[in-house]
């Protein structure tokens, strides 16, 4: 396959480089902001993993332990605070239950098998479930964001139309599966997302991509 993805990492990677993500004392800690992190800042993240480790918290049998009304106080920051306690708990029930709390055992487990039963947990979308992969795990799963499909899409190398797995496979078929590469590349791709590939008013003629976008400038939905 011609992919341009590759290039794109060069060019990112030489604009910003490295991003050092995920922020995270342990693959446990990464785990559980994976989840907190759905629909809000990781500032706001960041104060409740504050309050579980000041509670002494951030292991997998105490948190599991934890009754759901003191994990909603305590989670609170992180917004939307009552369905992520019941979305986490439903996470630590599955690590617990099956693995006995161990994440060693669970990421022993073969990748595609884990990745189906993490989809199978309640609350757990194949975003989430790939940042745990790669990012508590250590295995090679791509992460696909709202920043990855608009910068594609926009430059023309997917349909305004494809979904998170079809972009997945688009770049898991075009670059090594290695996992340093899918962490430096997504973490990239959203500083891009955020700071020039924006969803209103994009800064395209000072993106470090503006020499790979389509002759006409950026494509958007037809």
């Amino acid at each position: 396959m011609n992919s341009p993805l590759n290039e794109v990492y060069r060019r990112l990677f030489d604009a910003f480089g490295p991003q050092h993500w995920w922020p995270g004392e342990s693959p446990f800690e990464v785990m559980v902001g994976a989840v907190l992190t759905q629909n809000t800042n990781w500032q706001n993240v960041e104060r409740a993993i504050r309050n579980l480790r000041d509670a002494d918290l951030l292991e997998p049998h105490a948190l599991h332990d934890v009754p759901v009304e003191e994990l909603e106080e305590l989670i609170r920051p992180a917004g939307y605070f009552r369905v992520k306690a019941r979305r986490l708990k439903s996470l630590l029930d599955f690590l617990v239950e099956r693995f006995d709390g161990s994440l060693d055992a669970m990421f022993q487990t073969e990748l595609t098998e884990l990745r189906q039963q993490l989809l199978q947990v309640h609350g757990i979308g194949p975003e989430t479930a790939d940042s745990i992969l790669l990012y508590a795990g250590g295995l090679p799963s791509f992460v696909v964001d709202a920043y990855t499909h608009r910068v594609f899409a926009r430059h023309g190398w997917i349909g305004f139309d494809a979904d998170y797995h079809q972009i997945q496979d688009y770049v898991q078929s075009s670059l090594p599966q290695d996992v340093p590469l899918f962490n430096e590349f997504h973490a990239l791709l959203v500083r891009l997302g955020k700071d020039y590939c924006r969803k209103t008013g994009p800064k395209c003629a000072e993106c470090p991509l503006r020499e790979m976008l389509p002759a006409g400038g950026p494509l958007e939905p037809e």
